[in-house]
């Protein structure tokens, strides 16, 4: 119970600090004071708008705001999303376009479970959508998970993946963005020991830390300078009254959005100061550039304290992943094991958070797959968020991803009923 008041305080801090902008927005905003204008209180109430909408997004699940897409028949179609695979750590879900026939071509994204929400993807779902059937892994806020629900680390995560994937079927494509990297490759491999019927088509990772050590940030950096034991001091909580995961051990979204807040910490200080005199001047809108990024970027979620302690531990540390030594369940990966899945990184030169040589790594761990069903891209001049949202992404990285998906569609399949096929010639 140590931590519990701790957790309470911060969301005292967060709600105070939301009231404050409130209650200063509604002063500088009151009738009365258009009779003495004084630009004073113009900034009050603009500085007032930007702290509530701040402090109130930090607990708020964005919406996915995908609404509808223009099909090859030039109209509009609605788009509603299904949930296919319901668990208590997270979803299954499907984008379902409806009034158009089905695509051939079916693309899973894997979601990072690292501070925010799956909706992180949103702009990468909507970029997909016109081309392919598009599921996504939607992370659940730990805070809201009852800890009768039991823990959730890295190996169930792992498996979360390979359920999902069983539930699709061979012929699916999957895209792993960032922190899942490594453990949809990992996963992918599971999958070839135990069901190789039910390996993906084609396996895109993007962006992720397959192998840390293979080119330091300050992120790796950070893993490696602290102890398991000061980490855990210094990042694990428990969840408050307020919430239904009441009791449980979680890295707190508040504390990762400030880890996030400091590292760029002058960038995000002049842009909260320049949406205030936007506002002031009445230049600013409900959806521009500044509340179009911050309405997802201060929208953070808890982390379960094992998952978090354990990826540290396990991918970073331990380099589990990178060395081919991860184990699930109690079984042995060996990532040589994938032979029939095509197998494509993709890197930006500039990302500072998983830096070029770390996703990379993947394709020297599968040993057993051949060159011609291993590629690489390396992005010039993108950072993090671009090789899978910004316009790098658009222009380039996704054109080249679905051609990889169509070069190699239907390769694992075919293979599979080769196999059969030479299996029963033997029998006979």
């Amino acid at each position: 119970m140590r931590y519990l008041a701790t957790y309470d305080l911060m969301e005292t801090f967060r709600n105070t600090n939301q009231w404050m902008g409130a209650t200063a927005q509604a002063i500088g905003g009151y009738p009365a004071m258009a009779m003495f204008p004084n630009p004073m209180m113009q900034f009050l109430s603009a500085w007032g708008e930007v702290t509530e909408r701040s402090f109130a997004r930090m607990v708020a699940r964005p919406d996915w705001g995908i609404h509808s897409v223009v099909g090859e028949d030039g109209r509009d179609h609605v788009v509603s999303v299904e949930t296919l695979v319901e668990k208590p750590f997270g979803d299954l879900v499907h984008f379902k376009v409806q009034g158009r026939a089905e695509k051939s071509r079916r693309v899973l994204l894997v979601a990072p479970m690292s501070g925010h929400y799956s909706t992180l993807l949103r702009s990468t779902v909507a970029s997909l959508l016109p081309d392919a059937e598009v599921y996504i892994t939607d992370w659940h806020n730990a805070r809201d998970v009852p800890v009768s629900k039991g823990k959730f680390d890295i190996e169930d995560y792992t498996l979360y993946i390979v359920d999902f994937m069983r539930h699709l079927g061979p012929d699916i494509n999957v895209v792993a963005v960032c922190q899942p990297a490594p453990l949809t490759l990992a996963a992918t491999a599971y999958l070839a020991e135990i069901d190789p019927d039910a390996q993906p088509n084609t396996l895109t990772l993007i962006g992720g830390p397959i192998d840390p050590d293979a080119a330091p940030t300050d992120v790796t950096d950070f893993g490696n300078r602290v102890t398991m034991g000061q980490l855990e001091e210094l990042a694990i909580q428990r969840v408050g009254f307020k919430y239904k995961g009441v009791g449980r051990t979680v890295y707190p979204g508040m504390l990762q959005l400030n880890s996030f807040m400091t590292m760029n910490a002058e960038k995000h200080t002049q842009a909260f100061s320049d949406q205030i005199w936007a506002v002031a001047r009445g230049e600013a809108g409900d959806h521009d550039k500044h509340n179009k990024f911050y309405d997802e970027y201060l929208a953070v979620m808890d982390m379960t304290a094992e998952f978090y302690l354990s990826t540290v531990d396990r991918v970073f540390k331990g380099l589990e992943i990178a060395k081919n030594e991860f184990v699930v369940d109690g079984h042995k990966i060996d990532i040589g094991k994938i032979t029939d899945v095509a197998v494509k990184t993709v890197e930006g030169s500039k990302d500072d958070i998983s830096a070029p040589g770390q996703c990379y790594a993947a394709l020297a761990l599968c040993t057993g797959l051949p060159d011609d069903k291993k590629a690489h891209h390396l992005e010039e001049g993108a950072g993090h968020y671009g090789i899978f949202a910004g316009r790098s992404w658009r222009d380039n990285i996704r054109p080249l991803v679905l051609d990889f998906m169509d070069q190699n569609a239907g390769r694992h399949a075919a293979m599979a009923a080769r196999k059969k096929g030479e299996a029963k010639l033997k029998a006979v």
